[in-house]
């Protein structure tokens, strides 16, 4: 029923699949006898964390920080909300952002100020997805999936007015249904 509202698959289920198994061997390697920290933005970064956390062969802690700054929009509103701080200390922590897109990098930017407040040991950024074409801040990507083109794209944790996430690709949603 929600395949009908996708104009097309971007990225299939294999690619993410395929994607998130060496990211996951990457941080393995890379934080191969530290302690780290996974640190997901709720809600869309849900399920990439949860494949994430299963392709890590190290151990790993998690916690959740939940922000908003779409309101119910397409586009971002520019302002950031924060509505759940982490529940435990990252001081003296490797901590490793993960997140589901980054498109203009304004959210990002906020997140890691707030967490650079935190003073953990090192702090970086995974993200599935790069819409570096909206990019208006400066960032440095430690892990990146995918980039995408300046399209709305849905599933795989990422929704549109809370649908949509449950798909298990990313897909282009059809302009008319956001113009609804």
């Amino acid at each position: 029923m929600l395949q009908k509202d996708i104009e097309k698959i971007l990225i299939t289920e294999n690619q993410i699949r395929d994607r998130v198994k060496t990211i996951g061997e990457n941080i393995s390697k890379d934080y191969a006898d530290k302690e780290l920290v996974l640190v997901s933005i709720l809600r869309g970064g849900l399920i990439f964390l949860a494949d994430l956390l299963r392709a890590i062969t190290i151990p790993v802690t998690i916690d959740f920080m939940a922000i908003s700054s779409y309101g119910g929009y397409a586009e971002s509103s520019g302002v950031v909300q924060l509505i759940k701080d982490l529940g435990e200390p990252v001081l003296g922590k490797n901590v490793l952002l993960v997140e589901d897109i980054i498109d203009t990098g304004l959210t990002l930017n906020y997140l890691m100020q707030s967490l650079k407040a935190k003073q953990p040991l090192t702090l970086e950024v995974c993200t599935l997805l790069d819409k570096s074409v909206r990019r208006i801040v400066d960032l440095d990507l430690a892990y990146k999936g995918f980039d995408v083109p300046d399209l709305f794209v849905v599933g795989y944790g990422l929704d549109f007015n809370q649908k949509y996430r449950n798909l298990p690709f990313i897909g282009v949603l059809r302009e008319d249904v956001i113009q609804r």
